[in-house]
């Protein structure tokens, strides 16, 4: 929704995407053929591409056609066919950067889609459960799905390939826009990447974080406004926030999520966001973030 939100505004934003989903069609694909997973790269990419808006009736044939996912009980049963295609201009081309930006060019992609890892990685947590027991839970699909309090959280392998291209975005970038999304399994994961994560700790980009309109079943389940930046706060310290945007509605306590905020180094906006209570509207983040990138910086 972010991405749709920039190009509302007239940016050509970098999306810098996540390697960790093994789930799905993108985990049968990475662990059949050692690729990273296609799926997050491919919602990006559709993002960018068509009515920003997210209008489905008026996305063109080939946007429709790179969403479409196969029926039935053979081999391609629940794969997109957009994943395959990017699997294939990896194996055609040899470089998962070159074909990202081959299929960006085909659809007329308003901007760039950029793995942050060019290997699949592994999410790593330690969960707290109700009793106090710590337990290892080992892959972004267990996780989503894991109730209790992550204390921990690491990729393995621990140090991955970067992908220069999104180091050197991210360096360049006026404006870093982190959220909405999975807060264990998509959010925080970009900052296990230790060369992103540095550039965010020491680079001068404005970072704005986009709160989550709610808690998610699983693993931010009991969730406040306020605990998602704790847990920032615990797991990257170092990474300080500039401004923290999140919708009234979603927020329990404003004065407890403003504390939250300063302690992570950021100022809390609030503005009506949201669609519906768990879905933001892409108009409306799109105003809301105006004065925070302006319609000329660089924004990732």
């Amino acid at each position: 929704m972010t991405l749709r939100a920039l190009r509302l505004l007239g940016h050509e934003p970098v999306a810098i995407v996540g390697t960790g989903d093994d789930g799905g069609s993108s985990g049968r694909l990475r662990e059949h053929l050692g690729v990273p997973p296609p799926g997050d790269l491919r919602m990006a990419l559709a993002a960018l591409s068509g009515d920003p808006s997210g209008d489905v009736a008026r996305q063109g044939l080939w946007l429709r056609v790179l969403q479409h996912r196969f029926g039935g009980t053979g081999d391609v049963e629940g794969h997109a066919l957009g994943n395959l295609i990017l699997v294939a201009l990896w194996d055609e081309l040899g470089d998962v950067v070159r074909g990202l930006d081959r299929l960006g060019a085909l659809l007329d992609a308003r901007g760039r889609v950029l793995p942050n890892s060019l290997d699949p990685v592994l999410v790593v947590a330690d969960v707290v459960d109700d009793q106090g027991l710590v337990t290892e839970i080992r892959g972004q699909a267990r996780l989503t799905a894991t109730r209790g309090v992550v204390t921990g959280l690491r990729l393995e392998p621990a140090d991955p390939r970067p992908c220069p291209e999104a180091i050197a975005a991210a360096t360049e970038a006026d404006v870093v826009l982190l959220g909405p999304g999975s807060w264990f399994t998509s959010v925080l994961p970009h900052l296990c990447i230790p060369e992103l994560r540095a550039v965010l700790a020491k680079g001068s980009a404005r970072k704005v974080l986009v709160l989550n309109a709610s808690a998610q079943t699983g693993e931010t389940e009991g969730f406040t406004a306020a605990d998602h930046l704790r847990s920032w706060c615990a797991l990257v310290p170092e990474v300080r926030l500039d401004v923290v945007l999140a919708d009234p509605a979603a927020v329990e306590d404003r004065d407890e999520l403003a504390a939250a905020c300063r302690a992570a180094g950021a100022q809390l906006r609030l503005a009506e966001v949201l669609a519906s209570p768990g879905a933001h509207h892409a108009g409306r983040l799109a105003a809301a973030l105006e004065p925070l990138v302006g319609r000329d910086s660089h924004a990732i």
